[in-house]
């Protein structure tokens, strides 16, 4: 399923936001960076490791009902807003911005997430709650299925003044072992972000695939120019370019992955 790339020609390939498949559920707003549901592209199935990349936003109240995965490492991160996780091992958790979120759906688990209308403090709300779920498979099939989440504000600073630093997510890869991240069952692949303050720059990874996501804000890629909200880079064999923000600050999200699935 999964394989080591033979030698790669260096390569940038740009993705703009507007290009997304998109669903719209009246509750639900979601673009698409890859195929997803009925949104099928055979041309556009993944890049490297990462299989979906999805930018939600749901209405307050509603949500995702529970429904079944199996064999997927799930990692959500929110933007805006919160959302409540619950699944059929007996978890639940509040997702919050900086909060990172891992399910690994393993021999199969069910959940939910949805915008409970409450805030963290215990108020009523009518806000949406904007995440982005990404999912790559596990380098071993039918384990356990698990849980994990962890607080990694201090890391990144505020959304308004990030620490500009590209801090480790969520991770498999033995480099990361020390680091304070959530663990996700794939050796071959990490997921990183940054919250850049106005003119900040941060160093990408050298890998064979990089997959650079813009959450919020524009930034400056080194040798490829302008990337707005909801664009995108898939970079193979990646040489460590640097991403700058522009005037009003960025977000970014990176996968670094060193493997590729067999037909892709």
């Amino acid at each position: 399923m999964v394989s080591s790339p033979p030698k790669l020609t260096p390569q940038i390939d740009v993705r703009r936001a507007a290009d997304r498949r998109h669903t719209e559920l009246g509750w639900l707003d979601s673009r698409h960076s890859f195929s997803f549901g009925r949104h099928f592209d055979p041309a556009n199935t993944h890049f490297g490791l990462l299989l979906v990349n999805n930018d939600d936003v749901v209405e307050p109240g509603l949500g995702f009902e529970t429904h079944p995965h199996r064999d997927m490492e799930i990692v959500t991160w929110v933007l805006d807003g919160s959302l409540v996780h619950e699944d059929s091992n007996g978890n639940c958790g509040v997702i919050y911005p900086g909060l990172a979120q891992r399910m690994s759906a393993g021999t199969g688990i069910r959940h939910s997430e949805k915008n409970d209308s409450w805030r963290l403090d215990g108020e009523p709300h009518d806000e949406n709650v904007h995440f982005v779920q990404m999912w790559v498979p596990p380098d071993t099939r039918s384990i356990e299925p698990s849980y994990q989440q962890l607080d990694i504000n201090d890391q990144l600073g505020p959304v308004e003044a990030g620490s500009g630093e590209l801090v480790v997510v969520a991770s498999g890869m033995d480099a990361h072992r020390d680091r304070r991240a959530i663990s996700i069952r794939q050796q071959h692949a990490a997921l990183y972000a940054a919250r850049l303050q106005p003119g900040a720059n941060v160093g990408l990874p050298a890998a064979a695939f990089v997959h650079v996501f813009v959450a919020r804000g524009t930034v400056d890629l080194e040798d490829s120019g302008s990337l707005n909200t909801g664009d995108a880079a898939r970079m193979t064999a990646a040489g460590g370019q640097r991403v700058t923000a522009g005037t009003t600050g960025a977000e970014i999200l990176v996968w670094e992955m060193a493997a590729r699935l067999m037909n892709g």
